[in-house]
């Protein structure tokens, strides 16, 4: 009955949510490399698809190779935990009009073991929640800076 009473109230003062409707006309332009692939597609996603260079939007995000740290040492100094970092930078604009600018992060930790094939899928998969997380941040950024345009 609370549900439906906020429901009511808030659909009576014209409240809409952000991502009520995801579609955004926004052209992600190609980022370099295979990791920049991952990027585009997700950001694609999170814009309800890939839109055209005829977009009203165009982001163009700049992703730099991922880095790693090590994070914990067995005492005979063989690594056994590490973090993968990716930065990017991006530009969103509508003509020639910059709309907004800025650069996002995204770290996550992973085990090393010292099996090759292990340690390279717990890498391929620490660098896949990385994207998506910077998936994530810059799409927000993006999705509300737009909207902010069209008001």
């Amino acid at each position: 009955m609370k549900k439906l009473i906020l429901f009511l109230v808030l659909t009576a003062c014209s409240f809409k949510p952000m991502f009520s409707s995801n579609d955004t006309d926004v052209f992600v332009a190609p980022i370099r490399g295979i990791n920049g692939i991952e990027l585009r597609n997700s950001l694609n996603t999170q814009f309800g698809g890939a839109h055209g260079e005829n977009a009203k939007y165009r982001l163009e995000v700049n992703l730099h190779d991922p880095s790693t740290q090590l994070k914990a040492l067995e005492l005979s100094g063989v690594a056994t935990w590490q973090e993968v970092k990716l930065n990017a930078s991006y530009v969103l604009k509508q003509g020639d009009k910059v709309i907004v600018s800025g650069s996002e992060s995204a770290s996550e930790s992973y085990t090393f073991v010292n099996y090759l094939v292990a340690s390279n899928a717990a890498y391929n998969n620490a660098v896949m929640n990385a994207i998506n997380v910077l998936s994530d941040k810059i799409s927000m950024r993006v999705i509300v800076e737009t909207k902010k345009e069209e008001k």
